[in-house]
């Protein structure tokens, strides 16, 4: 699992700065959360969840684990799809809310997995 965070990290650091890029080149800063989120959420928590796996949770592979990495990237994507269309004003706020919020409760619970995985795993080892 270890492997799959940080290579989905780096996508999105690559669309993330992609991203900021064209806002600086365009001098258009409308996508700035759009952006934030896609570093924040995409590439540094995903980034933390790969170190915890390798680091801490010895790479597990459990359903449990499948689950909470796709609870959060699932979340993370059509966050950062929801976002980019919110502010680009390709579609109005009743529309995407819902999306939004949807997105939002899954990386909620995502990072909940995390907590239990984290947790669980570290009281095994705990002398």
């Amino acid at each position: 699992m270890d492997i799959r965070y940080v290579l989905t990290a780096f996508a999105y650091a690559l669309v993330g700065l992609a991203l900021g890029i064209y806002m600086a080149a365009s001098k258009d800063h409308g996508q700035l959360v759009t952006h934030a989120h896609i570093l924040l959420l995409g590439f540094v928590v995903s980034f933390i969840y790969g170190l915890c796996h390798k680091l801490w949770l010895n790479n597990l592979n459990t359903t449990l684990a499948k689950a909470q990495f796709y609870f959060h990237q699932t979340g993370t994507f059509f966050l950062m799809i929801g976002l980019f269309l919110l502010f680009s004003k390709a579609l109005p706020e009743p529309v995407l809310g819902p999306i939004l919020g949807i997105s939002s409760i899954l990386v909620f619970i995502g990072m909940v997995l995390m907590v239990v995985l984290f947790v669980a795993t570290t009281q095994k080892t705990d002398v």
